[in-house]
């Protein structure tokens, strides 16, 4: 399989205006995160009472943890992206930045950040998350790579398409999702981890809906006042074949987990 740059992500800082008018188009096209992970990570939490999603977005994260925790603090700092995310039990939806979650000092479990982090003052959120997650606490940072059809010709228009037809419409923050995060700071005691992937069967329709989740396509329909994913839907519907065939997509994962560890003589 060839692999395509990847999508951005959910607004969490100042630069939440990227989603804000395509919140909606971001709720209903953007792939879901494996069951498997979230599992994974509860099981190594040093306890379920409480997690927080920081950049939660429209809540994606935050309504796989709700049946594992006693309580799930979802923060972002986008109203648009919040007024999508769905009446959760045991979820409390908050506006807030990532450096000020208004969260207790030690009172949580685990710290998870999906596809966000590059949004974020790193350091001053890393400190955040040092003062409320309790000893031995876990976080979790993810960020997904490029999409991948199995199909290469429909792989490498989807990457000419983000390379030279949006590329210019991508904001600067988009380089750390490129490198995996390795470049952004991570005062955490590493936690080895397995490789995950989201996994998705999409028709056709679903597949450019995704792409018109883009902030960089947002960007460009807005400076040109056109939809530059129609010109791609011509291109990439002969090798899909019939439209409403399902297809196998998959992103995998860039994961950084680690425990909060007391310095020594604390």
């Amino acid at each position: 399989m060839t692999r395509n740059s990847p999508p951005d992500s959910p607004p969490t800082s100042s630069t939440r205006g990227h989603f804000d008018p395509i919140a909606s188009t971001y709720a209903r096209h953007r792939p879901g995160y494996p069951k498997t992970l979230i599992h994974w990570l509860v099981d190594r939490a040093p306890g379920r009472r409480l997690a927080w999603d920081c950049g939660t977005g429209n809540g994606q994260v935050a309504r796989l943890l709700a049946p594992h925790v006693d309580q799930v603090v979802a923060t972002d700092i986008s109203p648009a992206q919040l007024a999508q995310a769905p009446a959760l039990d045991g979820v409390a939806f908050r506006r807030a930045p990532a450096h000020s979650s208004g969260l207790a000092t030690a009172s949580v479990d685990l710290v998870v950040v999906a596809q966000a982090l590059h949004w974020f003052d790193v350091q001053a959120f890393n400190r955040e998350a040092q003062r409320v997650l309790r000893p031995d606490g876990l976080m979790a940072q993810w960020c997904y790579g490029g999409m991948e059809t199995g199909v290469a010709s429909i792989d490498a228009e989807i990457s000419t398409f983000y390379r030279d037809v949006v590329g210019p419409y991508w904001p600067p923050e988009r380089r750390h999702v490129e490198t995996g995060y390795r470049d952004l700071p991570f005062p955490f005691e590493r936690t080895p981890a397995p490789a995950f992937s989201m996994e998705a069967a999409w028709t056709l329709e679903a597949l450019l809906g995704y792409l018109r989740s883009w902030s960089a396509t947002a960007r460009y329909r807005q400076a040109t006042g056109h939809d530059p994913v129609t010109d791609l839907a011509e291109r990439i519907a002969p090798p899909w074949g019939p439209p409403s065939k399902p297809r196998p997509v998959q992103w995998p994962l860039t994961l950084r987990v680690g425990r909060l560890r007391p310095h020594p003589g604390r």
